[in-house]
């Protein structure tokens, strides 16, 4: 190989990669700001970490003196804590300057004195220094990866009580320099657990690969480890819908990737056109979008039209039909596609249409088919962590495939007949959409407030975050095997 072609292929290469580059159908940006909501639920549960420590025993003998330190409680907590977002790596939680009030009791006996009380001693200068990276698992799962801690005690101080209060205060430097020391090397222990295993599993709330319904499943593994900076933590997921029967059977994304500039809001959730997409693809593949109207959802009007239009063909088929009712069978033959202007987004749907007679007792018989083309406005909402879809009917057409002369023959079917899809069709999708799908949020945390944008290829749902309770709370139920039925 010649210099000229292996410096060409090296110029190539970050090309090549980037191609193979998988786009993401779903961002979420977190924002300065839900770091604040963040950090006052983080501190709540920190506090409750550090009061939940276990401190052992102490016993000992110094000269004449003999102790018994148990029953050691954290009684309170005042804390003074930050939480900011730590570059190219996740969150660091510090805690500055802060105190810890513990209770313990003593017995204490000195030569042929005993004594015992209970002793509130307080810990000053308590600084935590805790940083958590994160980091996608093999599943594409969010996790804290690994937790850096660094904690100290500047000082701790226990005013004695009792008989022999004055005799030994001085023995409080000894007992308390031991505490100083015990209560400090729980401190990080307690954390890394909150961390890596507590918070870990409320992470683990977060769909990566769940089923919709019946028909389809959606993807929401992460494609890369969460980007972090000064102002914003940004996530990439997949976000590609699959049917449920055939899981490989996906499409491939060629839409825009979305691009989140905005920081105003606590989070941000974008969602390209292939998100929509896919899941319409997924749909069409698992064989929802057919549908047969006749009887009781067949308009009177509209079957007595049918009826009139297709008066000749009954009568060249077989007279007898003209009792039989009429009905029409929809059936989308190409997935539906989706498209998204700053206007507002819409979805292309293209159906055959078949207008058939049904005789008591015997098979249906087919009177004509036809083509419909037909558009539809497509409004985006966020309800907790649910998007949902609702749809208007825009643009109708329909046109024979026999010949351009039926086709004329059927423009006095137009209004009727999309007057039934906006009656009959259109409600019935509305109200099986207006459920919608749970985005990649965990258990207890919802979007509220949310304002919805339309770019060129892709929407931005900016919205504030609401937690139905505290973390403690929320990992407690995950740990009872509750799963968050409100979502």
């Amino acid at each position: 190989m010649g210099i000229y072609a292996t410096v060409t292929i090296i110029f190539l290469l970050p090309l090549v990669a980037k191609m193979t580059e998988i786009p993401p159908g779903c961002k979420i940006r977190i924002t300065s700001r839900g770091l604040e909501m963040l950090k006052y639920e983080t501190q709540k549960f920190v506090e409750q970490e550090l009061e939940n420590i276990t401190i052992p025993e102490m016993h000992g003998k110094e000269g004449r003196f003999q102790y018994s330190i148990t029953d050691v409680k954290i009684t309170e907590l005042n804390l003074t804590a930050d939480l900011s977002f730590q570059p190219t790596a996740g969150l660091l939680f510090e805690v500055h300057n802060s105190s810890i009030t513990v209770s313990f009791q003593r017995r204490i006996l000195y030569w042929f004195f005993y004594d015992e009380g209970r002793i509130n001693a307080s810990a000053d200068g308590v600084n935590i220094h805790t940083a958590l990276d994160f980091a996608k698992d093999e599943l594409g799962r969010l996790k804290i990866s690994n937790v850096t801690c660094d904690a100290s005690i500047a000082k701790m101080r226990a005013k004695f009580g009792g008989t022999l209060g004055r005799v030994y205060d001085f023995v409080a430097t000894f007992l308390t320099t031991g505490m100083r020391f015990i209560l400090n090397q729980q401190i990080c222990p307690a954390l890394n657990h909150a961390a890596l295993v507590l918070i870990n599993q409320l992470l683990e709330t977060i769909p990566v690969r769940a089923e919709v319904d019946k028909y389809v499943g959606i993807d929401y593994s992460l494609l890369s480890d969460p980007v972090v900076t000064g102002t914003s933590l940004d996530m990439d997921f997949r976000g590609m819908f699959y049917d449920l029967q055939n899981e490989k059977d996906t499409l491939v994304n060629y839409a825009v990737n979305p691009v989140v500039r905005e920081y105003d809001r606590m989070i941000y959730l974008a969602l390209s056109e292939y998100f929509f997409d896919s899941g319409l693809y997924s749909y069409f593949k698992g064989g929802v979008f057919r549908m047969h109207i006749s009887n009781d959802r067949m308009p009177k009007d509209l079957e007595m039209l049918l009826r009139t239009t297709y008066f000749g063909a009954i009568m060249m088929l077989n007279p007898a039909l003209m009792e039989a009712p009429i009905s029409l069978e929809l059936e989308v033959t190409s997935a539906p596609t989706s498209t998204i202007k700053t206007s507002g987004a819409s979805v292309a749907v293209h159906s055959g249409v078949r207008v058939l007679a049904l005789p008591p007792g015997k098979a249906p018989v087919q009177l004509s088919s036809m083509t419909m083309e037909s558009k539809f406005n497509a409004k985006v909402s966020m309800r907790g962590k649910r998007l949902s879809i609702h749809l208007d009917l825009r643009r109708f057409k329909i046109f024979s495939n026999q010949s351009a002369l039926e086709s004329l023959a059927l423009i006095p079917l137009q209004a009727p007949l999309k007057t039934m899809l906006q009656i009959t069709v259109v409600p019935l999708i509305n109200n099986y959409t207006k459920r919608g799908v749970r985005i990649p949020l965990p258990d207890g945390i919802d979007f509220i407030e949310e304002v919805v944008e339309y770019h060129n290829g892709y929407i931005i749902v900016g919205a504030n975050l609401h937690f139905r309770s505290g973390l403690r709370e929320l990992i407690e139920r995950k740990q009872a095997g509750e799963t968050d039925n409100t979502d």
